[in-house]
């Protein structure tokens, strides 16, 4: 028998066509050019992009992706009224 016991068609050719057809995804997996990368640093580096998109969004141009500098320009967009970091020309 190739398939798992929870299959329910139990005709894959293989154990790895059965698994893949049931849609196995590795949760995390530490990369073997960077082991010190892991699932927590994964974490905030997404919620740093997401905050720095959400900023753009809004039209505020801050001085970095770091979340220090994003925090510093949503800040500054609040105390002065109006987007940071966008040159006004007129």
């Amino acid at each position: 028998m190739t398939c798992i016991a929870a299959c329910a068609t139990q005709d894959h050719a293989s154990w790895g066509a059965c698994r893949r057809a049931h849609g196995i995804k590795v949760g995390y997996c530490r990369s073997a050019t960077n082991p010190n990368h892991d699932y927590t640093a994964d974490k905030r580096w997404n919620a740093e992009l997401d905050l720095y998109a959400s900023a753009r969004k809004q039209g505020i141009q801050p001085d970095s992706t770091q979340t220090r500098q994003i925090r510093h320009a949503l800040d500054e967009s609040d105390r002065v009224g109006k987007p940071y970091g966008v040159r006004d020309d007129s």
